[in-house]
């Protein structure tokens, strides 16, 4: 049952950030020191790797295998289902068209001194790829967080998800190779976190490092920053949906426990100006969790994470978005126009009854990997924009540092950097 939770009290804002925050803690205090281990792997490389690897999944294996050979992928290529092919291979054109409206354009101009300006594009040279694995191995993963890097052209990608000991989805492979990727590795954790960080025998070093994990991938993730760069340190995923009496409570049971079957941290919440919805909704969650092969995380999750928030009015209603800044929004009734405007905070907004947030996971074409937990107030979802470097390209004419240089010169000293003075001082004296 979703807890509820009632917009016209008194602070009421302040009171839900309370309980927001109270998931957020949860999260962190999940998290270990994984500083040992990121230390360990950078100075032992591959023998770290699988030491680590052995030790939290309590295997007693030799092999020392942690890369698929090609003889490997081509043996699992042969066992994909033919519809899994399919149903990957529209994903990938329709995430692929959509994304590859979003490449950005160098320019150049000249201002009126005759300066050369310009800004350009460049992709980053060696991408690398967490997959998650075990009840979160999906091959949608390997598609939003590989087609941005492909189409900003980025060359070279390499990927890993745990498999080291296990079976590997084979569809995870599928995926890969249709991206391109060079190579996919076998060890996940906080491990492979460190060995793409800082490269080892096996494990190719990248410049920075995208996809989803755990706590201690997350904890990982966070901590290698400033060695490579990462796409965000992303938390359980959340939805909100907004909803009133037209609503089909069936439908919106459905869509709130899409999202808590893929972790009992996840969220899920219901924002309506209708107590009827809220007990329709709460009724048909309890019947659908019934049937539900991962009805023990969602139930948890809906039980712990969940809420209901009734709302009075439009004003209330957007308050409550707005401070959620949900990973996915759903609007699911019919003047959503009406609303969207002043909505400020969301990674990705689903508009109208018929656009679950499951479309979004798969197929619809805009990227799945979202800001959580809050982080929609300041950053966005992954795009090619990440994979791309930016630079800026000066060249100063004769006339240009002689109208200019003088600015230059008073601001410089203003701040007490004589040096940078001096820097342009002596070219408009003409000194050797």
């Amino acid at each position: 049952m979703l807890k509820y939770f009632n917009a016209s009290q008194k602070n009421y804002l302040k009171k839900l950030e309370i309980i927001l925050e109270g998931r957020k803690l949860i999260q962190k205090n999940q998290a270990i020191n994984i500083k040992k281990i990121l230390s360990d792997v950078q100075k032992n490389g591959d023998k770290a790797v699988l030491k680590y690897e052995k030790k939290f999944l309590n295997l007693k294996l030799k092999s020392k295998k942690i890369k698929f050979s090609n003889k490997d992928i081509s043996k699992i290529l042969k066992v994909v289902d033919k519809q899994l092919k399919k149903s990957i291979d529209i994903a990938f054109v329709r995430i692929k068209k959509f994304h590859s409206q979003q490449k950005f354009s160098t320019f150049k101009y000249k201002d009126k001194f005759k300066n050369e300006l310009s800004y350009r594009y460049s992709p980053i040279d060696r991408v690398g790829v967490y997959v998650p694995g075990g009840t979160a191995s999906y091959p949608s993963t390997v598609l939003m967080n590989c087609i941005p890097a492909l189409v900003a052209g980025v060359k070279n990608i390499y990927l890993t998800t745990p498999a080291y000991g296990s079976r590997v989805n084979p569809a995870i492979i599928y995926a890969a190779k249709k991206c391109g990727v060079k190579e996919i590795y076998k060890t996940g954790g906080a491990q492979s976190i460190a060995a793409l960080s800082y490269g080892t025998k096996t494990f190719k070093k990248v410049d920075k490092i995208v996809g989803p994990g755990n706590t201690f991938v997350a904890a990982a993730k966070k901590e290698v920053f400033g060695d490579v760069g990462i796409d965000m340190v992303a938390g359980p995923s959340e939805v909100s949906i907004i909803a009133d009496k037209f609503s089909n409570p069936s439908w919106i049971a459905s869509d709130l426990i899409a999202q808590a079957e893929h972790d009992v941290f996840a969220q899920s919440i219901l924002i309506t100006n209708s107590k009827e919805l809220i007990n329709s909704v709460n009724l048909r969650i309890k019947k659908q969790l019934k049937i539900l092969p991962k009805k023990k995380i969602a139930s948890s999750s809906i039980k712990n994470f969940g809420l209901a928030i009734f709302v009075k009015n439009k004003t209330q209603m957007l308050n409550v978005v707005n401070t959620i800044a949900p990973e996915h929004l759903e609007i699911n009734i019919k003047n959503f126009k009406s609303l969207l405007p002043k909505i400020k905070n969301a990674g990705s907004i689903f508009l109208g009854k018929f656009s679950p947030e499951a479309m979004g996971d798969y197929i619809a074409g805009p990227n799945h990997v979202l800001p959580t937990s809050g982080a929609a107030k300041f950053s966005s979802g992954l795009s090619v924009n990440d994979f791309l470097k930016r630079q800026s390209l000066i060249k100063i004419t004769k006339s240009g540092i002689e109208r200019l240089g003088p600015s230059v010169i008073n601001l410089a000293k203003h701040e007490n950097l004589e040096g940078h003075a001096y820097s342009v001082k002596i070219r408009l004296k003409g000194d050797n």
